[in-house]
């Protein structure tokens, strides 16, 4: 199979999507921005005289793997946050931002063939788009389980089919999951990593909203596979300062696992990665150092959630995230619901069918709208009272 073909079948991204959908027709009303991921609240103070102290540091080029430094503090936050032992030299690596990591573990991780025959990777339904991207690009082929209100907004891998299992590579989770802000319980995990074992695939666990939480931190899959005495290599984790230290701009973020594995990939990474500039990667060691800064965004996520619960009251089917920053809002139909609140209103939000695939005649996404809750309070208190009155009068 040529390049081309194997990536003949990709939908339109969701953003130019939206753009073709919406940009037509002029806003009904001043534009409110909540589609895109893109955390609005305050950075870390320190970022500005991190850079400046380092800024002779734009002159050398960085490791690809991180600097010692901050595989260190990455390692440390690790230990402090899940309470799991990682060697910073072999079991951790820094990354351009979680969606290389996510992308290029595939083509560093998944075989060619699994007993025999094409392998499988598993992909929730709805997910974030990379995961089906890194599937066709080895040749894999995508198995999209729908991840829905009557399976808790998690996927049930453990209902497919045994030879879809017993072809598995890798199974895609992300906790809190985007879009739907569902966390996976500890009982989740473990269920999972004993069908991995089982089956002998492996667990890509996308936990870059793991910072953003309602009631309690959710529980990490390194975690929860160390505890159960797991093989080593049976999860790859997956973290970004984007989300947690609001500096999506940063490009930082990181991979930790098995040796093995993280050798792979740093072998991989050696010849095809993007390190990230060493002033760059001394803010990225200081934001694992410190939670003052994720502390004070997470309270006002929480101001959020009351909001939203408030606002959002009565509403059949709404469902409250318990981690994130998504409202995973129902509707009859997510373009006609976006379509109706830009032209009368000028709140722009995502459909949700565009975060999905159809499978069997049916896109489980397509009855919903997601609503980013990333900007401050008061504008997004007056968003939702006004996606209420235009969708659910």
């Amino acid at each position: 199979m040529t390049f081309p073909e194997r990536f003949s079948g990709l939908p339109e991204y969701a953003f130019p999507r939206l753009r073709s959908l919406l940009d037509v027709h002029a806003p009904g009303g001043p534009v409110v921005h909540m589609t895109i991921g893109e955390p609005r609240h305050a950075m870390p103070s320190f970022v500005g005289e991190v850079i400046a102290a380092n800024v002779d540091g734009f002159a050398k080029y960085p490791p690809n793997e991180g600097t010692p430094e901050l595989r260190a503090a990455i390692s440390g936050w690790i230990g402090r946050r899940y309470g799991v032992t990682t060697d910073p030299d072999t079991q951790v690596m820094a990354l351009n931002g979680t969606r290389e990591g996510l992308f290029n573990a595939a083509l560093a991780l998944c075989p060619e063939e699994v007993r025999g025959q094409r392998p499988v990777v598993l992909i929730p339904n709805p997910f974030y788009q990379v995961y089906a991207v890194a599937a066709q690009a080895v040749g894999a082929e995508p198995v999209f389980v729908s991840a829905t209100a009557e399976t808790g907004f998690m996927p049930d891998y453990a209902a497919l089919p045994k030879d879809i299992l017993n072809r598995t590579a890798i199974a895609y989770l992300c906790s809190p999951s985007n879009p739907q802000g569902a966390v996976a319980t500890r009982e989740d995990w473990a269920g999972l990593i004993a069908l991995a074992e089982k089956h002998d695939f492996q667990i890509f666990a996308d936990e870059c909203y793991s910072e953003i939480w309602r009631d309690a931190p959710p529980p990490g899959a390194l975690e929860v596979a160390t505890e159960g005495g797991a093989d080593p290599e049976r999860v790859v984790i997956f973290h970004s300062l984007s989300k947690r230290s609001n500096l999506p701009g940063l490009r930082s973020g990181f991979a930790a696992g098995g040796p093995e594995s993280i050798g792979r990939m740093k072998q991989l990474r050696a010849y095809a990665g993007a390190p990230l500039s060493l002033p760059l990667q001394r803010v990225a060691e200081r934001a694992w150092a410190d939670e003052a800064h994720v502390e004070a965004s997470r309270a006002l996520y929480h101001e959020k959630y009351r909001i939203a619960d408030a606002v959002f009251a009565g509403v059949p089917g709404y469902s409250a995230p318990e981690g994130g920053f998504f409202l995973w809002l129902p509707v009859a139909d997510g373009e006609a619901a976006a379509m109706k609140l830009w032209t009368e209103t000028g709140v722009r939000v995502l459909p949700g069918a565009y975060l999905a695939r159809e499978v069997d005649g049916k896109n489980p996404g397509q009855g919903y709208i997601r609503v980013a809750l990333v900007g401050p309070k008061k504008e997004t208190e007056a968003a939702l009272n006004t996606i209420r009155r235009c969708l659910y009068a």
